[in-house]
């Protein structure tokens, strides 16, 4: 497990390129057979890559969080960007589509990931944060999450959120979850941007073939910067920092957000004109 410290606003304002991917963008979250876990400090969440392809993986909870087991003192959320798998929780399984997802509460005790077939890998994209009160588990498909059609073809931002763990789909403490899917012709999210003091946000950017990336917008709004991200990318996003992105083609991304509350409203708008 990577641990990540949590970045000072005035801090960023000077940090180079390199520094800036340092302390925010997770690469190789997807590797054969193997658990990539970065533990941010920043609202104490963990996000996690595991691609089972001839092994079956087991989530423990490693000397970092303190705890007999990995969910303890946790909630996680999981969302199969790949080919078809199984989770097994506490003896229970649940087959993982591609695009399915799950919530998993407090207290469940041993948690494994495997793959159907190798030769078309699961690749179970993981968010994990603390957790006060354990609740059901809960499997969400994309066909059952709840669907918020955005944007316009004319601001170039035409797309479809679809909310996985979210209070008007399901029960959680404090974990929100969801796929953002843009539709063709379009290449900008969340802009006109915002930011949330309430709580933090992690994308994951997906679906981008080898030749496009995404232009990761981030920083404070009177100082914004930049992180070219690449496919299956994930990068940090502070309670202070906005969090938009254009790609040089349509895209996916999975947002997870933990902090003080649930409200997905809760944001302070900017307006594009006072960004620089």
């Amino acid at each position: 497990m990577e641990i990540r410290n949590a970045s000072n606003s005035k801090d960023v304002k000077f940090y180079t390129t390199d520094r800036l991917r340092e302390e925010f963008l997770i690469t190789n979250l997807f590797t054969k057979d193997n658990i990539r876990m970065v533990y941010s400090h920043i609202d104490r969440i963990i996000t996690a890559g595991l691609m089972p392809v001839l092994q079956e993986l087991k989530l423990e909870a490693g000397k970092e969080l303190a705890a007999d087991f990995f969910l303890q003192r946790r909630e996680m959320g999981c969302i199969n960007i790949g080919g078809k798998g199984i989770i097994t929780v506490d003896g229970t399984e649940y087959v993982m589509e591609p695009r399915d997802g799950i919530y998993i509460g407090m207290g469940n005790k041993e948690v494994t990931f495997k793959s159907v077939n190798p030769d078309e890998p699961a690749k179970f994209y993981m968010s994990s944060c603390p957790a006060h009160k354990s609740y059901p588990i809960v499997k969400i498909d994309i066909s059952k999450a709840k669907k918020v059609p955005c944007g316009s073809v004319e601001d170039c931002n035409k797309r479809v959120i679809n909310q996985y763990i979210h209070p008007e789909v399901m029960q959680s403490c404090q974990l929100s979850m969801g796929l953002t899917q843009l539709e063709p012709g379009s290449n900008w999210n969340t802009m006109p941007s915002h930011t949330h003091d309430r709580r933090m946000e992690v994308y994951l950017y997906l679906d981008m073939d080898e030749d496009n990336v995404v232009f990761h917008m981030m920083g404070e709004p009177s100082e914004t910067r930049h992180i070219v991200m690449h496919n299956e990318e994930a990068v940090i996003s502070p309670s202070w920092s906005i969090h938009s992105g254009v790609g040089t083609k349509a895209y996916s991304f999975i947002w997870a957000m933990c902090g003080e509350n649930q409200e997905f409203d809760d944001m302070d708008h900017i307006q594009t004109k006072d960004l620089r």
